[in-house]
């Protein structure tokens, strides 16, 4: 009898050890959104981010600029080092119409920073159609990404070598630029001879103002895989791409009746010098890829949240979201706790 006990024993304390030896299962985070404040590369003058985190604290709901956002402001940060995305909003728009895609790619592990572009967003247009937002926001990325870094709150939990770039619309051609690319204006004079009705690409008729002329294209060597959704590309050649050497993963629809899909994304997808994942969504149009609305946002906002017949936007984001987080886990690495001291830190 205690042969068998002695038995029965080991048995068990195996079994135990085995339990212990598995790996863990993925943690469960909600998420977390912290406001910065750095100044603008440009001018000097105060300019804004926010970031989506990882978190352990409860689920929450905020209201940011009249959407209802699945994050809470300051909550406690998750513990873990994460890999940084930066993600660059479209000409007049905000990067919180793609609040969906900013905090379930943090629920995944990501820490994303969506940058409010001085001079080409939703409540100031100052800076629209001038050379200086052209070769501006790419810098201001880079001042964001240097921001995060130095943050006091998220520092201890972002890795400088995880870094990517979420570009939207004009943002594409922000990311596009901060991986390499270098804009050609006469591509742009051409095209809009061509096309003089493109009211987003030509509103200047071709000619960006020369606002400032001590600006030049500037990539950022951290930056080292893209996520472009209907990007805004014409500006930019085979030669002109040459030196764009980071993955990108690219989306697009074939209805995009603002950002000409084949003189953008399709054009893109040929001339990059590595070939991207390229996913064309048919008969979606550029607005797509903003979050899904809900009623009240049909109403406000018809042009932006109704898409075409047969054209699932929350199906379209279910597979975007699933697709973006194996891309930038694929390209950048997962989060680790490397350096992480404590769980109470």
């Amino acid at each position: 009898m205690m042969r068998l006990c002695a038995t029965l024993l080991i048995c068990l304390l195996g079994s135990l050890g085995s339990v212990h030896a598995a790996p863990g299962r993925h943690p469960v985070w909600s998420v977390g959104y912290h406001e910065m404040t750095f100044l603008d590369p440009l001018d000097l003058q105060p300019m804004r981010a926010i970031a989506f985190y990882p978190s352990s604290d409860r689920e929450h709901t905020s209201l940011l600029e009249g959407y209802k956002v699945e994050a809470g402001e300051d909550t406690k940060v998750a513990i873990g080092r994460f890999p940084m995305l930066m993600l660059s909003h479209g000409n007049t728009g905000t990067p919180i119409a793609l609040h969906d895609l900013a905090t379930s790619l943090a629920r995944k592990g990501f820490v994303v920073v969506a940058v409010i572009h001085p001079g080409d967003n939703s409540k100031d247009h100052s800076r629209l159609g001038t050379l200086s937002n052209l070769y501006g926001r790419p810098i201001q990325i880079s001042e964001a990404i240097t921001a995060t870094l130095g943050d006091p709150m998220l520092s201890p939990f972002v890795n400088a070598d995880q870094v990517g770039v979420i570009g939207y619309s004009a943002g594409g051609e922000t990311a596009l630029i901060l991986s390499g690319a270098q804009p050609d204006l006469d591509r742009l004079r051409r095209y809009c001879l061509e096309r003089p009705d493109d009211r987003d690409a030509c509103n200047t008729q071709g000619e960006l103002i020369v606002d400032r002329d001590d600006l030049q294209p500037v990539a950022d060597s951290r930056v080292h895989a893209l996520l472009l959704m209907a990007p805004l590309s014409l500006k930019f050649g085979r030669h002109t791409l040459a030196d764009v050497h980071v993955p990108v993963l690219l989306y697009s629809g074939d209805g995009d009746k603002l950002v000409a899909f084949d003189k953008n994304a399709a054009a893109l997808a040929r001339k990059l010098p590595t070939a991207p994942d390229f996913k064309l969504l048919a008969g979606a149009g550029h607005f797509v890829f903003m979050a899904p609305c809900n009623e009240e946002q049909i109403r406000a906002m018809p042009a932006l949240c109704t898409d075409a017949d047969g054209v699932d936007r929350e199906d379209i984001h279910r597979n975007l979201i699933s697709e973006a987080g194996q891309f930038f886990s694929r390209t950048l690495g997962k989060p680790s706790r490397a350096g992480m001291q404590t769980a109470d830190q």
